[in-house]
């Protein structure tokens, strides 16, 4: 299996990450089927994507003609095994809980031709505990998105211990077939790069805010001012998602047991109010629902 084979794409979750990733690949040519147990994801991702387009080509990112062929090749359903039946390679964007990943990779491995690639797009969970899950470990890895994926340029592939070779440079080639400036990481660690530079500097920036050291407001104007981060801890994890960052560290904790690993209590605080960031219009700011 090499990125020549890859004709169709199916992406599992039409949330923020899914869509974006399945637009993106509908972009640059691939037949690409986006699916959700939720039909009201699946129309709100359905809608962004009708306004996307247009947008980039009002904007002349695109052609008319390039944004009509991609709208074309871009699929939703909720039916997962139709989704699937077709794909070469499988990109999971679902909630970053384990036992959900495991239950879903059992069906992908049940419905995908046995020469599909099956990819998460997990920020932190690594692919050797979603693996057994499969008939095909070696064509099982991590493929990791940043949030915008129709901006952010930079892929993380994870090379697991049961992955193949064959599997680790398809999903490169792909990544750079989609636009995307792939990194690869050659052995499996929790929180891959970014994510671990990024937790560790949010460990020290809730520290500061829950000590009243300072506020999240001014934390983030002096690593944007004094660091030239084009965002602060607080601002990022608003555009990430503060349940993304809550499942994420509980799903850590649970597994070290370490108390450093479990969520910031600032993070628990707000997920407990449904206060997850620019999603929901409101996290650590306030913002304005479309």
């Amino acid at each position: 299996m090499n990125a020549n084979d890859v004709k169709t794409i199916c992406v599992v979750g039409a949330g923020l990450m899914g869509h974006q990733i399945a637009a993106n690949a509908a972009i640059h040519g691939y037949e690409t089927f986006c699916t959700d147990i939720s039909q009201e994801m699946l129309e709100s991702a359905d809608s962004f994507v009708n306004d996307y387009l247009p947008g980039r080509v009002e904007k002349g990112k695109l052609s008319g003609e390039a944004a009509r062929k991609a709208r074309e090749r871009l699929h939703f359903t909720p039916d997962l095994e139709e989704a699937a039946a077709g794909a070469d390679f499988v990109i999971e964007a679902v909630v970053e809980k384990l036992e959900v990943k495991r239950s879903l990779f059992t069906k992908l491995d049940a419905a995908c031709p046995p020469h599909t690639i099956l990819a998460s797009n997990s920020s932190y969970i690594v692919s050797s505990k979603i693996a057994g899950a499969t008939e095909r470990p070696g064509k099982v890895l991590n493929m990791h998105f940043f949030n915008p994926a129709l901006v952010m340029e930079i892929v993380e592939v994870v090379h697991g211990p049961h992955t193949s070779q064959d599997t680790v440079d398809a999903t490169m080639e792909l990544s750079r077939r989609m636009g995307k400036t792939p990194v690869l990481i050659r052995k499996e660690i929790y929180g891959f790069i970014v994510n671990r530079i990024v937790d560790a500097i949010n460990r020290e920036a809730f520290f500061l805010a829950e000590q009243g050291i300072a506020t999240p407001e001014d934390i983030d104007i002096a690593v944007e001012g004094g660091l030239n981060h084009p965002m602060g801890p607080f601002r990022l994890v608003d555009l990430i998602g503060i349940d993304l960052n809550y499942f994420a560290h509980s799903e850590h904790y649970k597994e070290t047991g370490d108390p450093l690993d479990a969520p910031s209590p600032l993070i628990v605080e707000k997920y407990k109010k449904g206060e997850f960031g620019r999603k929901t219009g409101k996290g650590f700011y306030t913002y304005e629902q479309a």
